[in-house]
């Protein structure tokens, strides 16, 4: 949802879906104007999958793994040292909101915006989005994920990851929740830095300096998000390694609000989802939580820009955007120097 109009080159390759670009500094504010005067103009690689791949008639491979093997990049469309590589959400509508702040957010001050390369396709979306809500159960003490072809979701990033790489990418991020609970084996072996959303969200209310609402108590921090992202894990283990107490919904707010306001969003009743998620966000608030993580792409943009709730509650990938940003100017930078 890249605001104003999109002027794209396009190059067919055998390869999973992919735009490399480099947006100009004509760029809208953040979902402010649904019609802006200014046009975006990226020049880009269009990398295409067959459409013929059909992930329900064959467990053997996950959508494009197999066009992604066949795929050996012959050049690197980027050259620059500050090139950002993006894999793409399960929702493609996600990725799309992060590839807008990320130029909006890094041309501020009439600057260019970043080099970045982006590799999606629907795929993972017809894997996970079913067991978003409902795939884990407790094991041994533990909540885990259920229902899901773990190896061939790792091989999938595995090689989008690499295709990234061989595009020039000189870090990559995933704009995805869910995406992050094979952070750890998609990112091992990463011949660049591979952003994780958890840390990024959590150095950055380390640096705010919080301080805890209750004596006695170490600074709290709530999580909103759909059962599956929860039963990862990751987020709260990010929090608690930086030394924050992580407050989860009950069994109850889960139940009975925040899983029935992602399904009146689904189903577009927005007013009834608003009024649920504020429920949500105060059950937690009242448990004497600094502030709200939102880590629901269904949650986002649901409270208006003047809902006193909303300075209550972070966007993660914000945190991942500012990072990314933070990274590829201080990178620029240096290569200016040299």
């Amino acid at each position: 949802m890249l605001d104003g109009g999109m002027t794209v080159s396009f190059h067919a390759l055998n390869c999973p879906p992919a735009v490399l670009g480099n947006a100009n500094r004509k760029m809208s504010p953040y979902r402010r104007r649904p019609n802006p005067p200014g046009a975006v103009h990226i020049s880009s690689v269009l990398v295409q999958t067959d459409e013929s791949d059909n992930f329900s008639k064959s467990k053997k491979n996950l959508g494009s793994v197999r066009s992604l093997k066949r795929c050996q990049a012959p050049f690197s469309p980027l050259k620059q040292a500050n090139t950002v590589g993006i894999i793409g959400g399960v929702s493609v509508w996600s990725t799309l909101v992060f590839l807008e702040k990320l130029v909006w957010w890094s041309s501020r001050d009439d600057k260019e915006s970043l080099p970045f390369t982006v590799c999606s396709d629907p795929v993972l979306h017809k894997e996970i989005s079913p067991h978003s809500h409902s795939s884990f159960q407790f094991l041994n003490g533990k909540a885990a994920l259920v229902g899901l072809n773990h190896g061939l979701i790792v091989e999938n990033l595995l090689h989008k990851r690499r295709f990234l790489e061989q595009s020039g990418a000189r870090c990559i991020v995933m704009p995805c929740h869910i995406s992050h609970a094979w952070h750890g084996k998609v990112s091992e072996g990463c011949s660049v830095p591979f952003f994780h959303v958890g840390d990024c969200v959590a150095r950055e209310l380390k640096e705010a300096k919080l301080k805890p609402l209750e004596a006695g108590s170490d600074v709290r921090i709530g999580l909103l998000a759909a059962d599956a992202t929860l039963a990862a894990g990751f987020y709260q283990e990010k929090l608690q390694s930086q030394g924050f107490e992580v407050v989860l919904p009950d069994k109850g707010t889960m139940e009975h609000i925040l899983n029935p306001a992602i399904e009146a969003k689904n189903r577009r009743d927005m007013e009834g989802a608003r009024n649920l998620l504020r429920i949500a966000v105060q059950v937690l608030l009242v448990r004497a939580v600094n502030t709200v993580i939102i880590c629901s792409d269904e949650m986002q943009g649901l409270l208006p820009l003047d809902d006193p709730l909303l300075k209550k509650c972070i966007d993660p990938m914000d945190s991942l955007a500012r990072s990314t940003i933070e990274w590829a100017k201080s990178t620029g930078k240096v290569q200016k120097e040299q």
